[in-house]
């Protein structure tokens, strides 16, 4: 796991948009985009898009069409890999 992937785990302990991400985190959106989509591709986050009875729904869009149009959660085993590193 990468130090950025690690950051940005820590990050999606909680929903979180990619905007709040990115305000959060000190790296290029470029940057972000692209270890956002290697979680996904591990299976290590989720996307989730719009609110339906007070949950997000996941989505399965890639992140660079619109990476503002969604919003981000670490998946069980995202949190596995990140307290095991």
């Amino acid at each position: 796991m990468s130090e950025l992937e690690f950051v940005v785990l820590d990050e999606l302990y909680f929903i979180i948009s990619f905007e709040a991400l990115s305000k959060n985190l000190v790296c290029a959106d470029k940057e972000l985009i692209h270890c956002l989509q290697g979680l996904l591709d591990k299976g290590w986050i989720k996307l989730m898009e719009t609110v339906e009875n007070g949950q997000l729904p996941p989505v399965a869009f890639n992140i660079a069409q619109d990476p503002l149009l969604y919003h981000y959660l670490a998946t069980k085993d995202g949190l596995i890999a990140h307290h095991s590193n």
